[in-house]
């Protein structure tokens, strides 16, 4: 019993070396998802920091680009501006000369006129000739710094909407990034949970693997131990029985010498009892009749004593056969109630064992099916958290988007009652400009409302 004792404490110790080695794989397992899963994170905050710099030097340069493409702007049309008021000023030049030869000429033809006064006359002529020049210059001139204020006003207008359009599109950018990370992490969070509950549902079948080979092997020995106690008993019973046999004949002979032994002292006591009547008799006999009456007496005493003989034998054989009989039948009762004892005790052996591996089989069960709900509800918390996560993105995307809008359509307001009260009219803001813009400030108000509508 010392052996089996020893096999269940080394069952134990198994066991519980198994769950220690399981519990340590599944703490290593745990740590390194999630140092995984922050190593990601991290990853993602460090892509995000990355993107947003980005963003800002985009945005600057976009900036940049709205001030260098308004200077060039400005530059092409003073140059222009210039080149025509150079040629205003040739062309009054040139017709100022034309018109004072052409006064000179009239007056000289008027010799009634007296010299002082033509020359007066001439110079009123030339001072009014300069004065329109001046005016119309002064005309051109305000006309020229009035197209370049609105088509400056016009082009911030578009620069603006340029700008907003790359806002759009960078934050636009960085929430399909947001976005892409967020499935990223959910689909490392499935997979962690995958390989969690491969890991648990193997330890589960390792630990179950272990538990039935220990009750098969503790039911084995439990089998060859009872058949090993039931060979030694029934070996034991045997030598018992082989020992009564060889005993028997020993006890039979001595009960055979206690009757022999009971024959002579019956013989004996028959004897005195005959030379007694014997001497009664031939007390009263007389002597011619005697040796006939010793004759006769001694006859009879022979027949009495070999009939004595005849009975005493016949004790002893039935007393023989008796006694054989009697073992034989002891033996056969005690072997069968031996082999009943043994069926029943083989018997409740296996009614344990069949309960042993049924509550067995049912706590293993029971596992299964609690492992199956831990899987379960670990899959509908994480479920559940991701959506959570999902909504809350969608609700913060649509606040980023709703604040930019907001504030790209105050802005723009502000812009446009700036340019109100500038003296530009809302139509002169959106009506198309004869100059040539570069293409990237080629956006309208329109365009720039659709590019952050929400994907579905």
């Amino acid at each position: 019993m010392s052996g089996y004792k020893r096999m269940r404490q080394e069952h134990q110790r198994a066991q519980a070396k198994l769950e220690e080695k399981c519990r340590v794989e599944m703490e290593n397992h745990k740590h390194l998802l999630d140092k995984e899963y922050e190593a990601l994170l991290t990853q993602f905050s460090k892509e995000l920091e990355k993107l947003r710099q980005k963003h800002e030097k985009e945005q600057e340069k976009k900036l940049d680009s709205c001030t260098v493409a308004e200077k060039n702007l400005q530059k092409d049309i003073n140059g222009r501006h210039g080149i025509e008021l150079k040629h205003f000023q040739s062309q009054y030049k040139k017709q100022y000369k034309e018109n004072i030869e052409k006064w000179k000429k009239e007056l000289s033809q008027d010799p009634n006129t007296p010299k002082k006064q033509r020359e007066a006359q001439l110079q009123s002529q030339k001072e009014y000739l300069k004065a329109s020049e001046r005016q119309e210059e002064q005309k051109l001139v305000q006309q020229q710094g009035e197209y370049l204020q609105l088509e400056t006003r016009k082009f911030r207008r578009r620069g603006l909407l340029a700008y907003y359009a790359k806002e759009q599109t960078l934050l636009k950018e960085e929430l399909t990034k947001r976005e892409q990370q967020l499935e990223a992490a959910h689909s490392m969070l499935l997979r962690h949970h995958q390989l969690t509950q491969d890991l648990e549902y193997r330890q589960q079948r390792a630990i179950h693997a272990l538990k039935e080979e220990q009750m098969n092997k503790q039911h084995q020995t439990e089998l060859s131990s009872q058949h090993e106690y039931m060979k030694r008993v029934e070996r034991e019973l045997r030598k018992k029985h082989a020992l009564q046999q060889k005993q028997q004949p020993k006890s039979l002979k001595q009960k055979e010498i206690e009757i022999r032994r009971q024959f002579r002292d019956t013989i004996n006591i028959q004897r005195q009892q005959y030379k007694e009547y014997k001497a009664q008799i031939l007390s009263k006999t007389p002597k011619d009749e005697q040796r006939a009456i010793i004759k006769r007496l001694k006859d009879d005493q022979r027949r009495k004593l070999a009939m004595l003989a005849d009975q005493y034998e016949q004790s002893i054989a039935e007393m023989l056969q008796r006694q054989s009989l009697r073992l034989d039948e002891s033996q056969v009762i005690e072997q069968q109630q031996l082999s009943e004892k043994l069926d029943r005790e083989l018997e409740m052996l296996t009614e344990y064992q069949t309960r042993n591996r049924q509550h067995a089989e049912a706590q293993r069960d029971r596992e299964k099916r609690e492992l199956d709900e831990r899987v379960a509800l670990r899959r509908t918390l994480l479920q559940q958290k991701m959506s959570e996560e999902i909504a809350r993105f969608q609700r913060e995307k649509q606040e980023r988007i709703r604040l930019m809008q907001e504030k790209q359509a105050r802005e723009l307001e502000e812009f446009d009652n700036e340019s109100v009260r500038l003296g530009f009219s809302p139509l002169q803001m959106v009506e198309s400009s004869s100059e040539r813009w570069p293409e990237e400030f080629n956006v309208s108000t329109s365009m720039l409302s659709l590019s952050l509508q929400p994907n579905h």
